[in-house]
């Protein structure tokens, strides 16, 4: 995934209104509860074997390695509240919108006469809603980390650059080197 992809994650995960399970066993147990009690699935999911699941879920071990301890966390938040996560983006699709912030270059096209060298800026700007369903369509259907950028470029440019179309109306903004990218939702 790219950054774009990862903030747009993470946002997801702030909309949680409950933390996620704790133990090892009630991860294990949340899994395979969504898996309609599949252990077998869960293992697959997992990379480890269907036996070491079914281990985890009696108890019988407790402390998993670093490696899966990570990789048990984000399938239980890929899984955790989808409720909670589809009102909070169709809240924001519908009518709150979205929020970046981002540290990146922004080079620019414009009139003759004016600068066009992209320097580096830091930006944290409300986008419509508009944008925000944009954005998670283009995510949902699957689309690039280049398509998440370009659809993220064009909300900052209209809203930030171009004063929601006061000003500088020739503009095309370029969304490029990216430092970090946050969203909120």
């Amino acid at each position: 995934m790219g950054i774009l992809g990862d903030s747009l994650d993470k946002a997801e995960v702030n909309t949680f209104t409950r933390p996620i399970p704790q133990s090892a066993q009630a991860r294990m147990r949340f899994l395979v509860k969504h898996e309609r009690g599949s252990t077998k699935a869960v293992a697959r999911r997992l990379g480890v074997s269907q036996r070491t699941v079914e281990r985890y879920l009696k108890g019988q071990l407790k402390r998993p390695r670093r490696d899966l301890a990570a990789r048990m966390v984000t399938e239980v938040r890929r899984d955790w509240q989808p409720r909670v996560r589809e009102r909070a983006k169709k809240r924001a699709a519908s009518a709150t919108g979205i929020v970046i912030e981002t540290r990146a270059r922004f080079g620019f096209t414009a009139a003759p006469g004016s600068t066009d060298d992209g320097r580096i800026r830091l930006i944290t700007q409300s986008l419509p809603p508009v944008y925000a369903a944009r954005l998670f369509d283009a995510r949902t259907a699957g689309a690039a980390e280049r398509e998440l950028q370009r659809i993220a470029a064009e909300g900052l440019q209209e809203q930030y650059f171009k004063d929601r179309g006061r000003r500088a109306h020739d503009l095309l903004v370029e969304f490029t080197d990216i430092d970090y990218v946050e969203l909120e939702f």
